[in-house]
């Protein structure tokens, strides 16, 4: 190669987030013959074949590679026009097949019957085609025979397989053989495409004129006044939706059926190389919907362009729709320059609050670790309880549930295939030792750390654990979105789901259901939910198991009761999509109470329709509570419901009104994306533990709820516990309130919408739930993007964030009540008074003074002196130890308030850091990895720990002028 260009192997790019449009590499030279060690052992390519954050393998072909495999071990069948060479030939060896292959007789897609014999000898005759049997030349014996379609998906596998059933020499070996038989495939196929090949379904014109039909229709219902507009524009965009996944559904079943599934576009889409069904749908099916590139606050909601682009790539776009498409691409654009930044500033919190987590001992001998379960989203298992205790160590024994087989002792660590079978046995929970309950002083021990994971082996004293943490998280932060924003807009917002459907077969069970029953427009009966905290079980009927409990929303309709068979599949309960409603509970006349207008209420006028609307609104006058009260002939009021701002109100004064009539509706904020920041901005909330912008108000204890007076624009919400202790509540009357009189909520609930602040967490559920908390909503984040990152690596940053306590009552301690102190001062000085005596009468001793701690030995020597002498002893009391509450501080707050003030001024703050440090005469230790970089020492991890360097290689020459010592039993 002419010039100096640097030739990097393809499959060290992912890793290095290399491609060749023109980056830049530097080259650095190792001189030193430690240094010489070091580059061999820990960064030369062929020990980094796996990546830290998963312990997946990051050296995994990609793009041509990829497409090659694919294509050499497809099968295609032969037909009467296009015959396949030697289709159904049997052949008695992998040479065989290679030299009917090379002499022409042999398709390379043909499948074969060929006889294998396995690593232990046994032969067997297995269905193939040539050109697995090709690829598996390649393939280590010990990993067995692949007999699969390559895709990228199972490229990693199978790469992860041979790692484990070989060594990394082997596999290393192993990936560049098949990068060249990739490329090599890849060229020989000729796997260019043309136009042809992309495929526009015919259906495509009826399905775009039944969609048209179906909006013309909804906007014939909102200009006769039946729906309002934020309906309209949710229906119209949920139409759009489901006619492009249904044409998007139609266009993949046709293009994989053409040419056996040889068409290039579906081969790259299919195996991973490039491209993605979005893509494919925006070629040949319809672009869709588009996002308005605005912040979708101002128009509550309505950020997508409810006129789809109906063109594709291939029939091209009209000047209008190439406008509109603009606007998302622009936007796209900008977000990523402005990501980079953002994402680097996270990294950089992270690396300031984790660097000086090293591991530091091999067992802290903590009792304590955390329960592993399965994750769940809506009843579905989305993370096996396997892979989430894969590499950890078990805290007590895991033994079988029926046979009593113990799969694994306490304190060993959990491997592969033991954690599948323990999957496999239907343990639900298992409790491991994790970073978050370890008690080593500074830094985390070995056992509950447990593998690390770019070696797959269990982690070294002296590796920089935070670091790794730290960068594993920060890393993706440029993959994850800045706002909420997808190709066309919102694919991902399929019609809002309007029932629930159940998962399993069993008996129906529901726990404190009040209930209404009505009479709907088609003149059925029909059973409405009034409780807000009425569980729905279904229930195994011969173990009597819960299966599956989800709370059943207000104000829907039940199908299913108590008692009841249900199969999987079957619809428990249904609601209004699009809006929250209040539903009445009692018979009788409606009055309306402070709904005025101009002040708690405008009418709004549907300026199409001509129809008026009370829609509720904020008021200035705090003592004015809009309410919809019921109340009989007399006049006394049976029941009130207070309206939140933003009601739809759906009755008139003086209705009669029935029971389980719908009084007001409060829409929902179109596509649910209400609240939920998504991406960055809600991984930084969460890791510097702020608060969100409408916290939800959460009970502290579980309790009957009952309405109190309204104070400043807050409604009192009063909470007595079953102890009869009363806890009052302030939410402001803007806030929709999700609880009724007399419900009954459970601790950590909410009692209002919005979301719950994690403070509320660790102060109601306790510092295990918040740990909990913080790490599965990370995860969720980082998971909608398809980032797989391992929960240590969040672990160890909540862990710092959990570092620090409040002292509540000093005791005898040298703390100060309210004082923020590490956890581990406060356990040491709680160690140093226990066993002490607080002296509180001194007798006739001259040595002792009042109030002095002394430990109780010495105390029982000067009063068996005193003793001896005659004279009054001295007394004193046990001393008390201090008790304290754990702290949640953000990342930014926890890196500023570390021990060493080298690091805390070097991150953020320099002048206000080292002032304080002056005035309060601080030490730094240099037990951290920033401090000792500063200073220009060798680091405290890796070779350079402490524990190391303090050991000396010295020779043993006998010294003849010591005599032997002679080694007793004691020593």
């Amino acid at each position: 190669i002419e010039g100096k260009a640097i030739q990097l192997h393809p499959l060290a790019c992912t890793a290095f987030n290399a491609d060749f449009d023109g980056d830049q590499m530097a080259v650095h030279l190792p001189l030193g013959s430690a240094a010489i060690l070091e580059a061999q052992l820990l960064m030369l390519a062929s020990h980094n074949i796996l990546n830290p954050a998963n312990g997946a393998p990051i050296a995994v072909p990609s793009q041509d590679m990829v497409l090659g495999l694919y294509y050499m071990t497809k099968v295609r069948k032969g037909t009467k026009d296009e015959p396949v060479a030697g289709e159904g030939m049997t052949c008695y060896s992998t040479e065989e097949v290679r030299i009917a292959y090379q002499e022409g007789k042999l398709g390379l897609h043909a499948e074969i019957k060929m006889r294998f014999v396995d690593n232990n000898g046994n032969a067997s005759i297995i269905d193939t085609t040539c050109g697995r049997v090709l690829f598996n030349d390649h393939v280590p014996a010990e990993a067995g025979y692949i007999n699969d379609l390559l895709t990228k998906k199972s490229l990693r596998g199978i790469i992860s397989h041979v790692l484990n059933s070989t060594n990394v020499p082997r596999t290393a070996q192993f990936l560049d053989d098949i990068k060249k038989l990739g490329f090599y495939m890849a060229f020989k196929g000729g796997l260019s495409f043309n136009l042809n090949d992309v495929i526009i379904p015919d259906e495509k014109v009826k399905l775009v004129d039944l969609a048209k039909d179906q909006v013309a229709e909804v906007m014939e219902n909102y200009n006769m006044g039946l729906i309002t507009n934020n309906e309209r524009y949710n229906q119209i965009i949920d139409i759009w939706t489901h006619t492009n996944s249904k044409l998007t559904n139609i266009l993949m079943d046709r293009i994989e059926t053409d040419k056996q599934g040889f068409n290039s576009i579906y081969m790259m889409m299919h195996s991973g190389a490039r491209g993605s069904k979005e893509q494919i749908r925006q070629l040949s099916g319809m672009r869709g919907l588009m996002a308005k590139p605005q912040k979708s606050s101002a128009t509550g909601g309505q950020d997508i362009i409810e006129n789809p682009i109906l063109s594709n790539f291939k029939e091209g776009l009209s000047i209008l729709e190439y406008f509109i498409s603009t606007h998302g691409a622009r936007k796209g654009l900008a977000d990523t320059a402005l990501k980079t930044a953002d994402a680097g500033y996270l990294t950089r919190r992270l690396v300031d609050v984790a660097q000086d987590v090293i591991i530091t001992e091999e067992d802290c001998l903590t009792l304590r670790g955390v329960v592993a379960t399965p994750l769940r989203k809506n009843d579905e298992i989305t993370e096996g309880i396997g892979e989430r205790i894969v590499g950890r160590t078990s805290l007590n024994d895991v033994e079988h549930p029926a046979t009593g087989e113990v799969f694994v002792e306490g304190g060993q660590e959990i491997d592969y295939a033991t954690a599948m079978a323990i999957e496999e046995a239907g343990i639900d929970e298992v409790e491991v030792r994790s970073v978050l309950t370890c008690e080593t002083m500074s830094g985390v021990c070995v056992k509950c750390y447990g593998k690390n994971l770019a070696s797959a082996r269990t982690v070294q004293v002296g590796e920089a654990v935070g670091v790794i943490a730290a960068q594993s998280i920060g890393e993706p932060g440029t993959q994850l979105t800045l706002r909420t924003f997808h190709v066309g807009g919102t694919a991902s917002k399929i019609s809002d789901e309007n029932e629930m459907k159940v998962k399993f077969d069993g008996v129906v069970e529901i726990d404190d259901l009040r209930e209404v029953s009505r009479v709907n427009a088609e003149g059925e009966k029909e059973t409405v939910v009034v409780s807000r905290s009425s569980e729905f079980k279904v229930v195994d009927p011969k173990t009597g198991v819960a299966l599956s409990t989800t709370i059943l929303p207000y104000g829907s309709i039940l199908r299913k009761f108590s008692g009841d068979k249900i199969k999987k599949g079957e619809s428990i309960c249904s609601w209004d999509p699009y809006n929250n409603v209040i539903i009445n509970e009692e018979k009788g006349l409606i009055k309306f109470e402070m709904i005025e207008e101009g002040m708690t209420f405008r009418e709004e006028l549907d300026e199409q329709t001509g129809f008026r609307e009370i829609v509720i609104t904020e008021t200035k006058d705090k003592k004015k509570n809009p309410a919809i009260l019921i109340v009989n002939k007399k006049g006394d009021v049976l029941k009130t419901y207070s309206l939140p701002v933003g009601a739809h109100l759906s009755v008139k004064e003086g209705d009669e009104s029935t029971v389980g009539q719908i009084l007001t509706k409060i829409p929902r904020m179109a596509g649910k994306s209400g609240d939920i920041t998504g991406g960055l901005p809600r991984v930084t909330e969460l890791f510097e533990a702020r608060n969100p912008s409408n916290p939800a108000v959460v009970s502290e204890v579980d309790g009957i709820v009952s309405y109190g007076k309204i104070k400043r624009g807050n409604r009192e919400i009063i909470v007595e516990s079953r102890r009869g202790d009363i806890y009052k509540y302030l939410v402001p009357l803007s806030k929709h309130i999700l609880v009724q009189d007399n419900d009954f909520v459970r601790a950590g609930m909410p009692m209002s919408d919005g979301a719950i602040t994690p403070v509320d967490i660790l102060d109601v559920m306790g510092p295990t739930a918040v740990q909990e908390y913080i790490v599965n909503e990370i995860q969720d984040v980082y998971r909608l993007q398809g980032v797989k990152i391992n929960d240590k690596h969040f672990e160890v940053i909540v862990r710092q964030m959990m570092k620090k306590v409040v002292i509540e009552d000093a005791g005898d301690t040298r703390f100060l009540e309210k004082q923020f102190a590490e956890k581990s001062d406060f356990m040491t000085e709680n160690d140093r008074v226990f066993g002490m005596v607080v002296i509180t009468d001194v007798g006739d001793s001259d040595d002792l003074r009042l109030g002095q701690m002394i430990s109780a030995r010495q105390l029982r020597d000067v009063n068996s002196s005193l003793r001896r002498r005659d004279m009054a002893l001295a007394d004193g009391r046990d001393a008390i130890a201090a008790t304290a509450r754990p702290l949640l501080q953000g990342i930014t707050r926890a890196s500023l308030q570390t021990k060493s003030f080298i690091s805390a001024a070097s991150f953020q703050e320099t002048t206000k850091v080292l002032n304080e440090a002056a005035v309060s005469g601080k030490q730094d230790f240099l037990r951290g990895l920033k401090e000792n970089v500063i200073v220009g020492h060798l680091i405290p991890a890796g070779t350079g720990t402490r524990a190391f360097t303090e050991k000396k290689t010295i020779t043993r020459r006998p010294n003849p002028e010591l005599a032997p010592v002679e080694e007793t039993e004691e020593a």
